[in-house]
């Protein structure tokens, strides 16, 4: 059981780690890509190039353990069930097509509106938030060192990719996106009634 949970927190890890990379081919091109008729025939096998990538650049240290303890396992469920309660109030009030990136990629979608409440008035990019606590429980449950090199990796990549996404969601919505940056913040949750 231990062996199919460290190899399912290696994978999910590495894919995990591609996101920003992907998000970061779309967010400083979302015109570019609106114009394309179907942008999705480059980027998912570019997404996919990527995780291929990552997979054979950590296998050689998949199984490089810092330590090994089933009592990793309980903050590693804390983690997981915050993450899970973030997706689901993160995706609360996003549809399908906000949360699949289309405003970015599809002139269809580019009127989306711009959501600030709910989860959103307390932190701008929850999904985010989420993705790291995943791939945090799985570092510490796993005690694998790929899992922390690529939660840190996505740390560092997904830094770059949120700048990358603010820039794009402050030419698309302007003066009122400006204001809810400068309110809420982007990962650490604004705490309190304010």
């Amino acid at each position: 059981m231990l062996l199919i949970l460290r190899t399912l927190g290696w994978l999910i890890c590495a894919v995990y780690s591609t996101i920003p990379g992907y998000w970061l081919l779309i967010h400083p091109r979302a015109d570019y890509w609106r114009a394309r008729r179907s942008p999705y025939r480059v980027l998912l096998p570019l997404w996919a190039g990527m995780l291929v990538i990552v997979l054979a650049a950590t296998e050689p240290i998949r199984n490089a353990s810092l330590y090994q303890s089933n009592w990793t396992w309980l903050p590693a469920g804390c983690l997981f069930a915050v993450g899970i309660w973030l997706y689901k109030t993160g995706g609360a009030r996003f549809s399908l097509q906000q949360l699949q990136g289309m405003p970015e990629l599809s002139t269809a979608h580019s009127d989306q509106p711009l959501i600030i409440t709910g989860i959103r008035a307390r932190v701008r990019h929850p999904i985010y938030l989420a993705h790291f606590c995943e791939m945090l429980a799985w570092s510490i449950g796993t005690g694998l060192a790929v899992c922390f090199v690529l939660t840190t990796l996505t740390v560092v990549t997904g830094a770059i990719m949120i700048r990358a996404e603010d820039a794009e969601l402050e030419r698309r919505f302007g003066e009122p996106y400006r204001s809810y940056r400068k309110s809420v913040p982007a990962i650490f949750p604004k705490l309190g009634n304010n």
